[in-house]
């Protein structure tokens, strides 16, 4: 059984803690049911859930292995895949063409 607990999805502080069924956090007083934060949901930085086809920002600049190339931030990526393993999104991005990033560095757009 994993014991750590999801962080906030207002906030995105780690702090949460529960009481019987509800998620609480005690940063910004958001409550939530568990059932909301299911451990397959992929989320971005500030804990809004992804899917495919979204479009995401990016959040940081973000060196590329392997190469001299940064993708800055406010870069837009569009319809997203997303993929199992430690870079949870698959995607092209403009200027550089198909990659993977990390949910955390991206902010989805809305």
């Amino acid at each position: 059984m994993d014991d750590t607990l999801p962080p906030c999805p207002e906030c995105a502080a780690d702090m949460t803690y529960a009481v019987d069924a509800l998620l609480n956090c005690p940063a910004c007083g958001h409550a939530w049911s568990a059932a909301d934060t299911a451990a397959d949901v992929v989320r971005d930085a500030v804990g809004n859930p992804l899917a495919d086809g979204d479009t995401v920002t990016v959040i940081k600049d973000l060196r590329l292995k392997g190469g001299s190339g940064v993708v800055k931030v406010g870069t837009k990526v569009s319809n997203i895949r997303l993929v199992d393993g430690d870079h949870d999104i698959d995607c092209k991005v403009p200027g550089f063409g198909q990659m993977g990033l990390k949910s955390q560095f991206v902010k989805k757009v809305t």
